[in-house]
Protein backbone atom coordinates (compact mmCIF):
# COMPACT_ATOMS: atom_id res chain seq x y z
CA UNK A 1 0.00 0.00 0.00
CA UNK A 2 1.40 3.35 -1.01
CA UNK A 3 -0.61 5.54 1.35
CA UNK A 4 1.27 5.07 4.59
CA UNK A 5 1.03 7.32 7.62
CA UNK A 6 3.48 7.44 10.51
CA UNK A 7 2.73 7.92 14.21
CA UNK A 8 3.47 11.66 14.20
CA UNK A 9 1.12 12.35 11.30
CA UNK A 10 -1.55 10.06 12.77
CA UNK A 11 -1.37 11.78 16.15
CA UNK A 12 -1.94 15.14 14.45
CA UNK A 13 -4.78 13.71 12.38
CA UNK A 14 -6.61 12.38 15.46
CA UNK A 15 -7.97 15.89 16.06
CA UNK A 16 -9.96 15.71 12.81
CA UNK A 17 -13.56 14.82 13.75
CA UNK A 18 -14.10 13.33 10.28
CA UNK A 19 -11.31 10.77 10.75
CA UNK A 20 -12.35 7.12 10.90
CA UNK A 21 -9.71 5.04 12.67
CA UNK A 22 -10.05 1.29 12.12
CA UNK A 23 -8.30 -1.64 13.80
CA UNK A 24 -8.03 -4.63 11.45
CA UNK A 25 -7.40 -7.35 14.04
CA UNK A 26 -9.57 -10.06 15.61
CA UNK A 27 -11.99 -8.83 18.24
CA UNK A 28 -9.99 -10.21 21.19
CA UNK A 29 -7.03 -7.97 20.34
CA UNK A 30 -9.28 -4.96 19.86
CA UNK A 31 -10.91 -5.55 23.26
CA UNK A 32 -7.53 -6.01 24.94
CA UNK A 33 -6.56 -2.51 23.83
CA UNK A 34 -6.95 -0.27 20.81
CA UNK A 35 -5.87 3.19 19.75
CA UNK A 36 -8.13 5.93 21.16
CA UNK A 37 -11.27 6.31 19.11
CA UNK A 38 -10.62 3.28 16.92
CA UNK A 39 -13.41 1.05 15.68
CA UNK A 40 -13.12 -2.70 15.29
CA UNK A 41 -12.86 -3.57 11.59
CA UNK A 42 -11.80 -7.18 10.95
CA UNK A 43 -9.82 -7.38 7.73
CA UNK A 44 -11.62 -10.53 6.59
CA UNK A 45 -15.00 -8.76 6.77
CA UNK A 46 -13.88 -5.38 5.39
CA UNK A 47 -16.08 -5.40 2.29
CA UNK A 48 -19.09 -6.51 4.30
CA UNK A 49 -18.66 -3.89 7.05
CA UNK A 50 -17.34 -0.95 5.03
CA UNK A 51 -20.57 0.98 4.54
CA UNK A 52 -21.44 0.70 8.24
CA UNK A 53 -17.97 1.59 9.53
CA UNK A 54 -17.33 4.32 6.97
CA UNK A 55 -20.58 5.67 5.50
CA UNK A 56 -18.86 8.41 3.46
CA UNK A 57 -16.48 7.31 0.72
CA UNK A 58 -14.60 10.62 0.95
CA UNK A 59 -13.97 10.39 4.71
CA UNK A 60 -10.36 10.26 5.87
CA UNK A 61 -9.67 6.68 6.99
CA UNK A 62 -6.63 5.21 8.75
CA UNK A 63 -6.37 1.45 9.17
CA UNK A 64 -3.86 -0.24 11.47
CA UNK A 65 -3.09 -3.64 12.93
CA UNK A 66 -0.43 -5.16 15.19
CA UNK A 67 2.92 -4.11 13.74
CA UNK A 68 4.94 -3.44 10.62
CA UNK A 69 4.93 -7.15 9.80
CA UNK A 70 1.14 -7.52 10.11
CA UNK A 71 -0.68 -7.36 6.78
CA UNK A 72 -4.28 -7.12 8.06
CA UNK A 73 -4.33 -3.32 7.75
CA UNK A 74 -3.11 -3.52 4.15
CA UNK A 75 -5.80 -6.09 3.27
CA UNK A 76 -8.54 -3.95 4.85
CA UNK A 77 -7.26 -0.76 3.22
CA UNK A 78 -7.16 -2.40 -0.21
CA UNK A 79 -10.74 -3.61 0.25
CA UNK A 80 -11.81 -0.04 1.05
CA UNK A 81 -10.02 1.47 -1.93
CA UNK A 82 -11.45 -1.26 -4.18
CA UNK A 83 -14.91 -0.17 -2.97
CA UNK A 84 -14.22 3.44 -3.98
CA UNK A 85 -13.00 5.02 -0.74
CA UNK A 86 -10.73 7.88 -1.72
CA UNK A 87 -8.74 8.82 1.40
CA UNK A 88 -7.42 5.60 2.94
CA UNK A 89 -4.07 5.36 4.72
CA UNK A 90 -2.30 2.58 6.61
CA UNK A 91 -0.52 3.15 9.90
CA UNK A 92 1.95 0.35 9.27
CA UNK A 93 3.69 0.63 12.64
CA UNK A 94 0.41 -0.28 14.28
CA UNK A 95 -0.07 -1.09 17.92
CA UNK A 96 3.59 -2.03 18.43
CA UNK A 97 4.78 1.41 17.31
CA UNK A 98 2.07 3.15 19.35
CA UNK A 99 3.00 1.21 22.49
CA UNK A 100 6.74 1.76 21.95
CA UNK A 101 6.06 5.51 22.05
CA UNK A 102 4.27 5.11 25.40
CA UNK A 103 0.96 6.30 24.01
CA UNK A 104 -2.32 5.23 25.67
CA UNK A 105 -4.76 2.53 24.60
CA UNK A 106 -8.48 2.30 25.23
CA UNK A 107 -9.79 -0.98 26.65
CA UNK A 108 -13.03 -2.82 26.09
Amino acid sequence: MKNLIDRTALTAKLTDPRLVLLEALPEKYYTDGHLPGARWFPHDRAKELATVAVPRKDAPVVVYCASATCQNSHVAAKALTDLGYTDVQVYAGGKADWEAAGLPFERG
